[in-house]
């Protein structure tokens, strides 16, 4: 069914609760900019309601695990284990900074990153040397 045709003066009374719309009574909220929805947080004046943190920022943590872990597990692999290992310890490295600052929430994370980097790198770098001994 078709919405009922609009006058030529306009729709007329406007709903109660239309979005945009003037308060009928009471306090009348703050001014919408034209490009933002019916929420607070849908392009208007800033991020989530008001007096409310920024959501953490955990990506520097979770990479370094990844990398960390993969680095661990493809020892084999020297070349890619010795790369996924140093990015690994930069992330962590830089997640921990960014969870001393209290931007993000997983310090534990980025260390374990770290650690696990580091053994990467430990275990690609005797798989190396195994390599060497065994050859001559």
């Amino acid at each position: 069914m078709p919405p009922p045709p609009i006058a030529p003066d306009g729709p007329g009374q406007v709903p109660y609760g239309y979005p945009g719309a003037p308060a009928a009574y009471g306090y009348p909220g703050r001014p919408q900019p034209p490009y933002a929805g019916p929420y607070p947080s849908a392009g208007g004046y800033g991020y989530g309601w008001p007096g409310t943190q920024p959501m953490p920022s955990n990506g520097m943590g979770t990479a370094s695990l990844v990398l960390g872990i993969l680095a661990a597990v493809c020892f084999l692999l020297w070349p890619v284990a010795l790369v996924l290992g140093v990015l690994a310890i930069i992330f962590g490295a830089l997640g921990r900074g960014k969870a001393g600052r209290g931007e993000a929430t997983n310090p534990g994370m980025a260390l374990a990153g770290l650690i696990c980097g580091g053994a990467g790198i430990v275990l690609a770098v005797g798989f190396i040397a195994l390599v060497i001994a065994a050859g001559t």
